[in-house]
């Protein structure tokens, strides 16, 4: 009893120790974003554009290992925390309540957040009259100045439009992000490729994909590409089968738990570098769009599309979320916010769900959410739950259709790009700007062309960061409102 007690007390001190150094790793990476923007939007005035450049890529370096870092740990850590959840729960049966409760939060999260995108995107209608987006092409004047202004041309409207040519360029970056081959890219997307044949998907080959993802003939080249919905589903089911097996499995299961907490002190270790990643990241991206002169002017020329996008994921974050949060726990929910505040801003520095997680999950502990409940939610939140994700879509589809003139949408139209930007940010992988594939697939729903996405290209990256900490801050409350399910 002595050794126990005194193992707790040891316990508890590292916990003091590690929640202090846990503040001001806050300010550490607050400070590293502030001064990343400051340099990014003042090297480029005061060297020239190469040696600009060259230092910005040059830092890109260190935040692509720190993202490498925090990814190469995602499917081991998802998969351990996952079957630890399942066991931690000593009966699979009493998975039922937890379970359905953390489907039913994610279903109704992102159909709120679609609603609200769409009613928002209404009321400001970005696009239309004599808003800025539509009074300045997206794009530099200068296109040798700026790679995405490839993308964008000025037409007689002043509205952003893809050539036959862009749309190549527009094909190789999303292949970049996705990992997929230009053809299959140009058979799911037959616009962004002439003359290929195949039927656009409408809904119901959305939903049977959908479906498809929950499994795999090869678990090995799922881990391998990070397709952690098959992983999940593995995990569950397997750990699931081993809480019904006793004692005959207490070393597999005893294993487990050991491998999810050497994981958890592996996330510690590799924050105390997180505020010089995070640092690289930032000052790189944010460098590179303001050497090449996107960052200010995008910024005025899509400023009521931003400010629409802003606003949602504002409303949905800091109202609807909260209040659930506050309905099921009856705690302050702009307290746990704070306290998940290392996860936010690694949320917005990385632009990945899957990044963050390690950090998400570490954070969720640390703010009371119990340890079955992060274990088994927030892998599969981050995979699924994609609530800035879905708003984005769904208002980014409606100021696409106001930059044509020839376009209306209907009431019928409108619920459409609703259901399909919540079925289609399901399907969304948690890397960054995942979400230009599954934008196009809304478009696609409602007959939209992708020409016009070039308006958007130039900014997806920084809206990207936004998002993404909405869809992480949605996964932390989701994980707390699923920890008052469980039995006592």
């Amino acid at each position: 009893m002595a050794e126990e007690q005194s193992s707790q007390s040891d316990q508890n001190q590292i916990t003091d120790s590690t929640q202090k150094g846990h503040g001001n790793l806050t300010f550490f990476i607050l400070g590293a974003i502030v001064l990343a923007i400051l340099l990014a939007l003042l090297i480029p005035s005061f060297c020239a554009k190469e040696t600009a450049l060259s230092i910005f890529h040059g830092l890109e370096v260190g935040g692509e290992v720190f993202l490498r870092a925090l990814m190469m740990m995602v499917v081991p850590l998802v998969v351990a925390s996952v079957m630890n959840g399942i066991l931690g729960l000593g009966d699979i049966r009493k998975l039922g309540r937890p379970g359905f409760t953390a489907v039913g939060y994610y279903l109704f999260t992102t159909i709120m957040a679609v609603v609200i995108g769409l009613i928002v995107v209404n009321v400001i209608k970005p696009g239309i009259g004599n808003n800025p987006s539509t009074e300045k092409n997206v794009a530099s004047e200068d296109s040798s100045e700026a790679p995405h202004s490839e993308l964008a041309s000025k037409d007689s409207e002043h509205t952003a439009v893809v050539t036959s040519g862009d749309k190549r360029i527009l094909l190789e970056k999303l292949e970049s992000q996705t990992g997929l081959e230009k053809e299959k890219l140009a058979k799911i997307l037959p616009q962004l490729k002439e003359g290929l044949p195949g039927n656009e998907p409408d809904i119901w080959t959305i939903i049977g994909n959908l479906v498809l993802m929950l499994f795999t003939d090869n678990l090995l080249e799922a881990a391998a590409t990070t397709n952690l919905l098959p992983l999940i589903v593995f995990a569950i089911i397997f750990s699931g089968m081993l809480t019904t097996m006793g004692q005959r499995v207490k070393a597999l299961t005893d294993m487990i738990g050991q491998i999810n907490e050497a994981m958890m002190n592996f996330v510690m270790l590799l924050m105390n570098i997180a505020p010089i990643g995070i640092f690289c990241l930032v000052v790189s991206k944010f460098g590179i769009a303001q050497t090449n002169g996107q960052f200010l002017d995008v910024l005025q020329s899509t400023s009521w599309f931003i400010a629409t996008v802003l606003i949602g994921l504002g409303i949905h974050a800091l109202g609807t979320l909260p209040f659930i949060y506050w309905i099921f726990t009856r705690k302050n929910p702009y307290a746990f916010m704070y306290q998940m505040r290392d996860a936010l801003l690694t949320a917005f520095s990385t632009a990945s769900s899957s990044a963050t997680l390690p950090v998400t999950m570490d954070s969720a502990t640390k703010a009371g959410v119990s340890r079955r409940s992060t274990d088994f939610v927030l892998p599969l939140g981050a995979t699924i739950n994609m609530d800035g994700t879905a708003l984005y879509e769904a208002a980014a589809a409606i100021f696409i259709a106001n930059l044509d003139p020839n376009v209306t949408l209907t009431f019928t139209d409108q619920v459409i790009i609703a259901i399909t930007a919540t079925l289609a940010a399901i399907g969304a992988a948690g890397i960054p700007e995942a979400g230009l594939v599954t934008m196009l697939i809304v478009l696609n729903a409602v007959g939209l062309s992708p020409e016009y996405i070039g308006s958007i290209l130039a900014i997806d990256w920084l809206l990207d960061r936004f998002r993404t900490a909405t869809n992480t801050f949605g996964d932390s409350i989701g994980a707390a409102v699923v920890d008052t399910t469980f039995d006592p």
